[in-house]
């Protein structure tokens, strides 16, 4: 039978590997951090999209230790997401030591571990869950990390603190400005920009010294949606410019000022162009 480190030491090279992940802090971040202490006892269900939920045979953390998304409240559809795309999100994101990160959506805090672990002891992670008994057993689980800081919140109502780095784990069809407005210069934002229907995409902004934004869709994606962050007629234009199958040119986020030839999909007061 393997030990726990052999089992952890397997799941994080194959969950990186899967998607061409080959930084060793992030490989040895998911190695570290123990999957089971954040999803509730077993047996678990594990979400098998078109065949729904299915019950792990037993309570072994084996069965934690592979691509799957973990069902966190299933009547509600929230899941502890499929580990592969967020190795391959952190990668995007590069968090270091002693940065100041944001988790939105942190769910029971597993990935908010392992951004804990990446930026250090001499780093922090504020952590905001909407769902009260999320928060809770979030709050719970992660008490021994002193560097991290579990808030009942909603990311896209509450006060946000100056951050280098906002992970967001639900979906949005726009960048709510608070979060531009939260990231210092060189901060890294990355959130779902999702339509309702259909997949859409992981978004990551990077703001310059100045006013501008450097923007490139990492990985298709679809997410929960994330309340006070969507808008029907956004959700409409998204489709429709996802369905171009163009979504690997765009290179900038703008805003207040006119779109222009270039622009990929139009919000109020920004827009997403193929051009630097």
């Amino acid at each position: 039978m393997l030990s726990m480190a052999a089992l952890r030491n397997y799941y994080a090279n194959l969950i990186t590997g899967k998607v061409g992940v080959r930084d060793a802090r992030i490989i040895a971040a998911f190695e570290a951090v123990p999957r089971e202490q954040y999803v509730g006892p077993g047996p678990w269900k594990v979400f098998a999209f078109a065949a729904g939920y299915i019950e792990t045979p037993s309570s072994d953390p084996a069965f934690l230790y592979q691509d799957v998304l973990v069902g966190l409240s299933t009547d509600q559809g929230l899941n502890n997401g499929e580990p592969s795309l967020h190795a391959r999100c952190l990668a995007a994101l590069q968090p270091r030591s002693g940065e100041a990160v944001l988790h939105i959506g942190a769910g029971t805090g597993y990935y908010t571990a392992v951004l804990a672990a990446l930026v250090g002891a001499e780093g922090s992670v504020s952590a905001y869950e909407i769902e009260p008994a999320l928060a809770r057993t979030a709050s719970a689980n992660l008490d021994d990390l002193p560097s991290v800081t579990v808030r009942n919140l909603s990311g896209s109502e509450a006060s946000l603190p100056g951050s280098d780095i906002i992970y967001v784990n639900a979906g949005a069809t726009h960048p709510l400005d608070a979060w531009l407005d939260a990231l210092r210069p060189n901060g890294r934002l990355l959130f779902p920009l999702t339509p309702d229907q259909g997949l859409g995409g992981m978004l990551l902004v990077t703001r310059g010294q100045g006013t501008g934004f450097a923007a490139r869709f990492v990985c298709p994606a679809m997410f929960f949606p994330c309340q006070g962050a969507r808008e029907q007629a956004m959700s409409e234009r998204l489709a429709k410019a996802f369905a171009q199958g163009n979504a690997a040119s765009v290179r900038a986020l703008h805003r207040g000022q006119d779109a222009d030839k270039s622009c990929w999909c139009a919000g109020t007061n920004w827009w997403l162009s193929t051009e630097t």
